[in-house]
């Protein structure tokens, strides 16, 4: 990890010091990109398999989320796996339930004029599972439990096969729990572009859908920003790339804890960033060393290894400056473990999700405390906030007016109007106060 003197640095090292790994923007993942999109729009699905086939390793495949899949499925895991996920998935049922947007009661600005905003769900949602590596069950879970919720009427979920082309039975398992009936075995920017054009497969037809949803490394993050950037193309959730998190601690926080912390979201990805902020010489002496003690013996300490080549020590004068820090970056996860770190929360105003305290691991939000795990990266959390039931649909303004009400407002709105040279405008209003 890269140390850094927070005091000794001028506000473009500042920047600088703060900057996501250079990877994650290379000029070559838009040309990639761009390459695929261009193809599957020109040759749909004969495109779609061959890019599968070249970077997936296998054709696309739909896996049938029958009631017979999904009861094989939970035999293949051990049952404490399968109580899992069932309370994962009930815990982020009984969040987005209970935060699910409602209909506003109307509001009467002027006597006989109401209006009141309603929401409604999307048509369809296209929901990317990063797989490969590592089957991300998880985040099914965390974006088709609030899809459903939302009362979305197609959720389409893709995911890239293992190495053997096989899926994890905890991916069928979780799609049985989230009551999806649309699960593909397919990954990378190939399957971006086939929720966006739509593709006729071996296995059936991909739908065109209206929002893009999910995390992924570079090239899933690039292809949903170019998907929603096409003509008519579909809207997309946020940037959602590789992991990052920033950790806040003092002195008084637990050095092996927070040590585990950063490891794990470090061995998700080369390209996920993590970031120690303190106040404290001694806790970032004491943190480092016990981060290098325990990556030794994971599984994934060479791809943890490599992300924590980008990773950062910053040394601050105090728990304020460290806020500060904590904003200027916009992480997309924050740990904060240091006295008072409820406190600390209200300082706070650019993160995706702010775990508190010793007891609040990342990993618990990760996996089953309630609010989903997909959330804002690259800086985006400063004007955007992670999944919610809300992030499924669409508000509509609903407006009411009596005769009243329009002999009332419309010399207002003609006024306003015929400001602004619109005298069609006008007339219309007119027209609502001639009685």
């Amino acid at each position: 990890m890269r140390r850094i003197d927070w005091s000794k640095l001028d506000a473009d090292g500042r920047r600088a010091a703060l900057a996501r790994p250079q990877r994650r923007t290379e000029g070559f993942v838009t040309g990639v990109v761009r390459d695929i999109f261009d193809d599957v729009q020109a040759r749909g699905g004969a495109a779609v398999n061959d890019w599968a086939r070249k970077l997936d390793g296998a054709a696309p495949r739909r896996i049938a989320v029958t009631e017979a899949a999904a009861a094989q499925a939970r035999r293949d895991l051990p049952p404490a796996a399968a109580r899992a996920l069932r309370v994962a998935a009930d815990n982020i049922r009984v969040f987005h339930e209970a935060t699910r947007p409602v209909d506003s009661p109307f509001v009467e600005t002027t006597p006989g004029v109401k209006s009141r905003l309603v929401w409604r769900p999307i048509g369809s949602a296209g929901i990317y599972v990063p797989g490969g590596t590592a089957p991300l069950f998880s985040s099914l879970l965390m974006q088709a439990v609030p899809a459903g919720v939302a009362g979305v009427a197609r959720r389409v979920a893709v995911t890239p096969p293992a190495k053997d082309g096989s899926v994890h039975p905890a991916m069928i398992a979780a799609a049985a729990e989230a009551g999806l009936d649309e699960l593909w075995l397919l990954g990378g920017a190939q399957a971006v572009a086939a929720l966006t054009f739509g593709v006729e497969l071996d296995d059936g037809v991909i739908a065109p859908v209206d929002k893009l949803f999910g995390p992924g490394n570079a090239y899933v993050a690039e292809a949903k920003r170019y998907a929603s950037a096409l003509p008519g193309g579909p809207a997309a959730d946020m940037p959602a790339g590789p992991s990052e998190l920033l950790v806040i601690a003092d002195r008084d926080a637990d050095f092996e804890i927070v040590a585990a912390d950063l490891l794990s979201q470090a061995e998700h990805d080369a390209d996920a960033q993590v970031i120690l902020v303190s106040d404290s010489g001694t806790a970032l002496n004491e943190i480092l060393t016990e981060v290098e003690r325990q990556v030794e013996s994971l599984p994934r300490a060479e791809i943890a290894r490599a992300s924590l080549a980008e990773a950062r020590a910053v040394r601050v004068r105090d728990m304020a400056e460290a806020c500060e820090v904590a904003d200027l970056y916009g992480p997309e996860h924050l740990s904060i473990q240091a006295e008072d770190a409820e406190a600390l929360v209200s300082r706070i105003t650019a993160a995706g999700a702010v775990f508190v305290g010793g007891w609040a691991a990342e990993t618990l939000g990760d996996y089953a405390a309630g609010p989903s795990h997909v959330l804002p990266t690259d800086g985006a959390a400063r004007t955007l906030g992670g999944i919610t039931t809300a992030s499924f649909m669409t508000t509509m303004s609903v407006q009411t007016v009596s005769e009243k009400g329009a002999a009332a407002l419309a010399p207002v709105a003609a006024a306003l109007a015929r400001m602004e040279g619109l005298e069609a405008h006008a007339r219309a209003a007119d027209l609502r106060s001639a009685g």
